[in-house]
C-alpha cells in the first residue's frame, strides 16, 4: 500500500540524575566525592532509505520515544547513554513541522540521516562542585527533559520525468510502453491513484526513472481530486511530459488547462523543461488534430497502445534529460 503523508509524534530521551556519592574506602573514612554524571537522554533520528517506497508504517505507529539516560553512580561511574531510536524514510521524504508548516529537512540523498529531537543532557555528579572551600559537596543536578515535536512527514517521488494529464489520458500506458514498469492499466478515469515510477534504459547503458502522476482534473490545485497529494510529486522532477488525449477536447484548451492548475500550485513548475505529447493518434482518422500550430516541433505524436512514435519520444526524452544533466 502506498502512503505518502503522515502526522507522527516524537520524544528524545530525558538526561539520568547525577548523583550524590563520597569515596568510602578501608582506611579512608572521610574520602571526597566521587559522584558520576547521568548519561545522556537517546535522539530520535531519520534516515533516508532508497529501497523503501511507502510512509506506510507511520500510518499504524504514530508516536515514538527514545531510551532515558541512565543515572550517575558512585566511584565516578556515569550513567548509560539513552539508546537511539533511528526512524527509516523513503528517499524524498521532507519533514515539516506540524504546527507551523516550517520545512525542517528534505531527505534526498541515500543514508542521509537527521537529528529529528536531540535527547536531554545528563546531570551533574557531586564531583564536579568540589572546591578549596566546599571539599564535600551535597549537590548534584537532575538530568535535562528530551525533546517533544509533532512531526509532518511527506513523500515525494525521487523522478526524472513526470507524466502530468488528465485522467485515462494514457499515462499508464505510456509508462508500460516506455519501462518496463507494470501499472494498473484499464479504459476508465483514475485508475492510477498512486505513482508509478518506471526506469527507462537506453541502448548506451544511460537511464533514468519516469513517474506517472495520478490525472489531474480541475481545481486539482486546490487539493480537488487529491489534487495535492499528487501535483507535490511533481516538485522533485527535472522534466515534464505533459499528455494529451485528443478524442477528448481540443489539445490547446487541455494544454493550457493542465499547465495553468501546475503553476497556481508552484509556479515553478513550468520553469522545468517539458515535451507536449498527443497521445491515441491511433484512433484519429488522418489530419484530425493536425493545425499549424500543431505540428510545431514543440508537439509529439503518439499511440502508446501500438507504439507509433515512440522509439522518436524515447530519443527526445533522453535528449532533454542530457541537457537538464549537464
Amino acid at each position: 500500500m502506498f502512503v505518502d503523508q503522515a502526522e507522527i509524534i516524537i520524544q528524545s530521551g530525558r538526561g539520568g540524575n547525577g548523583v550524590v556519592s563520597f569515596r568510602r574506602e578501608k582506611y579512608v573514612p572521610k574520602g571526597g566525592p566521587d559522584g558520576g554524571d547521568g548519561g545522556d537522554g537517546g535522539d530520535v533520528i531519520l534516515q533516508a532509505e532508497r529501497n523503501l517506497t511507502t510512509l506506510l508504517d507511520f500510518r499504524y505507529q504514530k508516536s515514538y520515544k527514545a531510551d532515558h539516560g541512565g543515572n550517575g553512580m558512585g566511584s565516578k561511574k556515569a550513567g548509560k547513554r539513552g539508546e537511539n531510536i533511528i526512524l527509516k524514510v523513503p528517499l524524498g521524504t521532507a519533514v515539516r513541522d506540524k504546527k507551523t508548516g516550517q520545512l525542517l529537512v528534505d531527505l534526498t540523498d541515500d543514508l542521509q540521516t537527521w537529528t529529528a529531537a536531540r535527547g536531554g543532557k545528563g546531570g551533574k555528579g557531586n564531583i564536579h562542585f568540589k572546591s578549596s572551600r566546599i571539599q564535600a559537596p551535597r549537590k548534584a543536578t537532575p538530568g535535562k527533559e528530551g525533546e517533544r515535536r509533532e512531526l509532518l512527514i511527506e513523500l515525494k517521488v525521487m523522478a526524472d520525468i513526470g507524466l502530468v494529464g488528465y485522467p485515462n489520458s494514457g499515462k499508464s500506458t505510456l509508462l508500460s510502453r516506455l519501462t518496463k514498469a507494470r501499472p494498473k492499466i484499464a479504459d476508465y478515469p483514475f485508475t492510477t491513484l498512486v505513482p508509478n515510477l518506471g526506469q527507462l534504459k537506453l541502448p548506451d547503458y544511460r537511464q533514468f526513472v519516469i513517474a506517472d502522476i495520478p490525472g489531474l482534473i480541475k481545481g486539482a490545485h486546490k487539493g480537488k481530486g487529491l489534487g495535492h497529494h499528487f501535483l507535490r510529486h511533481l516538485q522533485r522532477t527535472k522534466a515534464l511530459v505533459f499528455l494529451i488525449d485528443p478524442t477528448s477536447g481540443k489539445i490547446e484548451s487541455q494544454l493550457e488547462e493542465l499547465k495553468e492548475e501546475l503553476k497556481l500550485y508552484d509556479i515553478n513548475l513550468l520553469k522545468k523543461p517539458r515535451l507536449v505529447v498527443i497521445n491515441k493518434i491511433d484512433l484519429l482518422e488522418s489530419g484530425e488534430y493536425e493545425s499549424p500550430r500543431n505540428n510545431s516541433k514543440e508537439y509529439f505524436k503518439i499511440s502508446a497502445l501500438t507504439g507509433e512514435g515512440i522509439e522518436r519520444l524515447q530519443k527526445e526524452l533522453a535528449k532533454m534529460i542530457g541537457k537538464v544533466n549537464k
